[in-house]
C-alpha cells in the first residue's frame, strides 16, 4: 500500500477513528510531519488540535540510538544504558531549551494542554522503531488521560506489537511485511516545513479547535 500524501494518509485513517467521534479528546500530532495529518483528524472529529513536542536522546556518538526523551516537562531515560549523569543533564537542558523554542514558534502564548482525564490521540506520520514515541506514551500516562489512542497510517509488524502493548488502542492502516522507512509508503513524503505547521496550526485556531 503506497499513500499518495500525508491528506491521503489521513483521510485513510479518519474512518477508523469513528469510535471516537463524541469523546473528551484532543489530537496531539507529532511536528512536523505528523501536523497535516492531525490537523485533518482533529477537523474531521472537531477535537482540538496540539503537539507532542517531545525528542529523543540520542546515545553518546550515536545520535540515532535513543537511550531516552525529554518533554518540555518530563524526561524518560532507558536505564539499561550506562551513561554519565552530567551527559544527561546537558542534553536534557539542551533538548528542552529546542522545545520551548519550538513551542513558542508554534503555539505562542498557549500553555501546554491539560491531558487529565482525556482521551489523547497521538498522530504521526508513521513509525520506524518506535523507541521515542515509547517514551512519549510514557510521559504521557503520567498526565492521568482516560486513555491513549496512538493513530499512524504505517508501522513495521515489530513496533506495532510493541506500541499496541503499551496504549489503550493502537490504529494503523498499513503493516507491510517489510519495512525500510516512513517514507517508502508515499509517493510525496516532502518534508513539512515549520511555516506549513504554523499554518495548520493558526487555521486549527481559528476555527477553534486549537488548545
Amino acid at each position: 500500500m503506497i499513500f499518495k500524501d500525508r491528506h491521503d494518509a489521513a483521510m485513510q485513517m479518519i474512518p477508523l477513528l469513528s469510535s471516537y467521534k463524541n469523546v473528551d479528546g484532543v489530537v496531539l500530532a507529532v511536528p512536523r510531519g505528523g501536523v497535516p495529518i492531525g490537523y485533518d483528524i482533529a477537523m474531521a472529529y472537531q477535537f482540538p488540535l496540539s503537539l507532542l513536542l517531545t525528542k529523543k536522546i540520542g546515545f553518546p556518538g550515536n545520535s540515532e540510538l535513543a537511550i531516552g526523551a525529554v518533554s518540555l516537562e518530563d524526561e524518560v531515560i532507558d536505564d539499561r544504558f550506562d551513561i554519565s549523569r552530567e551527559y544527561l543533564e546537558a542534553e536534557i537542558k539542551k533538548i528542552r531549551a529546542a522545545l520551548k523554542e519550538r513551542q513558542k514558534k508554534f503555539m505562542g502564548d498557549r500553555q501546554p494542554t491539560d491531558l487529565k482525564d482525556k482521551t489523547v490521540i497521538i498522530v504521526d506520520e508513521g513509525i520506524a522503531t518506535g523507541n521515542t514515541m515509547m517514551a512519549s506514551i510514557q510521559m504521557i500516562r503520567s498526565k492521568h488521560p482516560r486513555k491513549i489512542v496512538v493513530a499512524v497510517p504505517v508501522a513495521p509488524e515489530r513496533t506495532a506489537a510493541k506500541i499496541s502493548g503499551l496504549v489503550d488502542d493502537f490504529i494503523c492502516v498499513h503493516i507491510p511485511d517489510e519495512f525500510y522507512g516512513v517514507g517508502q509508503f508515499y509517493d510525496d513524503f516532502t518534508q513539512v516545513s515549520d511555516d506549513e505547521v504554523l499554518k495548520l496550526m493558526k487555521e486549527a485556531e481559528r476555527k477553534g479547535h486549537s488548545v
